[in-house]
């Protein structure tokens, strides 16, 4: 590589290298989505509010509840009264939800909603309405509370609060507990600085209890708990009474939802331990399993033994071409190789003396060895065979071999 070549490929390691430790050592950017969750920390989570809960009522009992709203209300105990505190941009209840909140209310207990819409059974019912004040800018917006004690405070937002007002009330059921300040810049006023004030804190009365509505949902956040504007959160919940708190965690911007399509066994806590045991007694099955067997071992095939085919098809070309002398010169050159490997013979002289070891070794007649021998000799000494040679040898070769003897364990 050249030294150019190089130093380009440095700087660009180098390059690289820079931008993942920058983007590890910065700062991760502020979460500004709502959340309202208990355990949520980001500045429009709820967690500090949560923690707070205790110190706020003291003498309450706070359950978090995490199922649907009607579940809860079907199974509480109707004879004990309570509070049920929901907060989240929007909530909205089907209709079977809003029949029970209302049989909830109307026997004595009390819902704190604080949210920017409300709609649909409930909101009918109660008959109120709630309208939204949109702008190109952000800006400030003021709220105060109604009562003596709270009416020389004034708590400014200045992030996230969208102003929301309530345009139709029960007169007849309903206080107005607080005011929201907005400067109105719509198309149809053409001064600049026209402040509006509408009612965004009530108290609508039904049955034996009542409801609280508060249209600021982010004032009992994070970012404004920890602001200056912390009363404001404390001051609206004080027309709680002391009574046993359900604190919603289920209606919430920010909840956890399990998107897989194991959801409902993932809900159900036996389903979700018995689907946990499932894999993990599959997982113990396998990797025991794969201990105790031996992996399979496969089959090898033995060679096959090539050499009688490859002797047969000589054999068949030498008997087509009709060179029997050649091919009873090969037959009697590997019948003596035979004798020497066998009865370990020298037989380079084909003479008396071998006809007398080969009949003693093979356990044959010294006549049968003889004329064998003998015709050997005489296939030797003739220049050119025929096909009669080459058969008659073949047949006598064959018989001397299928004779055993003594030295003969073939």
């Amino acid at each position: 590589m050249e030294r150019r070549s190089k130093i380009i490929l440095v700087f660009l390691i180098a390059v690289l290298i820079g931008i993942i430790v920058t983007e590890i050592v910065r700062p991760k950017p502020i979460n500004w989505r709502p959340s309202y969750t208990s355990n949520s920390k980001t500045p429009f989570g709820c967690f500090v509010l949560y923690s707070e809960l205790h110190s706020i009522f003291p003498n309450n009992e706070i359950e978090t509840i995490e199922e649907s709203m009607y579940s809860v209300l079907t199974k509480r105990d109707s004879s004990q009264l309570s509070n049920y505190l929901l907060i989240n941009n929007t909530i909205t209840f089907d209709e079977q939800e809003s029949n029970q909140l209302l049989n909830y209310v109307a026997e004595g207990n009390q819902v704190f909603i604080a949210a920017n819409e409300l709609y649909g059974v409930l909101a009918d019912t109660l008959n109120i309405e709630i309208e939204r004040h949109y702008d190109f800018k952000e800006d400030t917006a003021s709220v105060s509370l109604t009562n003596n004690r709270f009416k020389a405070e004034t708590f400014e937002f200045k992030r996230g609060a969208n102003p929301a007002y309530f345009i139709r009330i029960d007169t007849l059921n309903t206080i107005i507990l607080g005011h929201i300040s907005f400067k109105d810049k719509s198309l149809l006023n053409t001064s600049e600085n026209i402040t509006a004030k509408k009612p965004n804190f009530i108290k609508t009365k039904f049955g034996e209890g009542s409801f609280l509505i508060n249209t600021l949902p982010v004032g009992f956040t994070n970012y404004y708990l920890l602001s200056d504007s912390s009363s404001y959160s404390i001051n609206s919940l004080s027309y709680l009474k002391d009574h046993y708190l359900y604190w919603d965690d289920y209606k919430k911007s920010g909840r956890k939802i399990i998107t897989s399509p194991l959801r409902f066994v993932l809900n159900q806590p036996t389903l979700k331990w018995s689907y946990y045991l499932t894999i993990i007694g599959l997982l113990l099955f396998v990797i025991f399993k794969a201990k105790r067997e031996q992996r399979s071992i496969p089959i090898i095939k033995p060679l096959e033994n090539s050499s009688v085919e490859f002797a047969r098809t000589v054999g068949s070309l030498y008997y087509q071409n009709k060179d029997y002398t050649n091919l009873n010169s090969k037959k009697i050159n590997y019948f003596l190789t035979y004798l020497r490997s066998r009865y370990y013979l020298d037989t380079s002289i084909l003479d008396e003396k071998l006809m007398t070891q080969l009949a003693a070794k093979s356990d044959k007649s010294i006549e049968e060895t003889k004329k064998l021998i003998k015709f050997i000799l005489g296939l030797k000494n003739k220049p050119l065979h025929t096909e009669q040679d080459t058969i008659a040898l073949s047949r006598k070769i064959n018989t001397f071999k299928k004779s055993y003897g003594r030295y003969n364990t073939r």
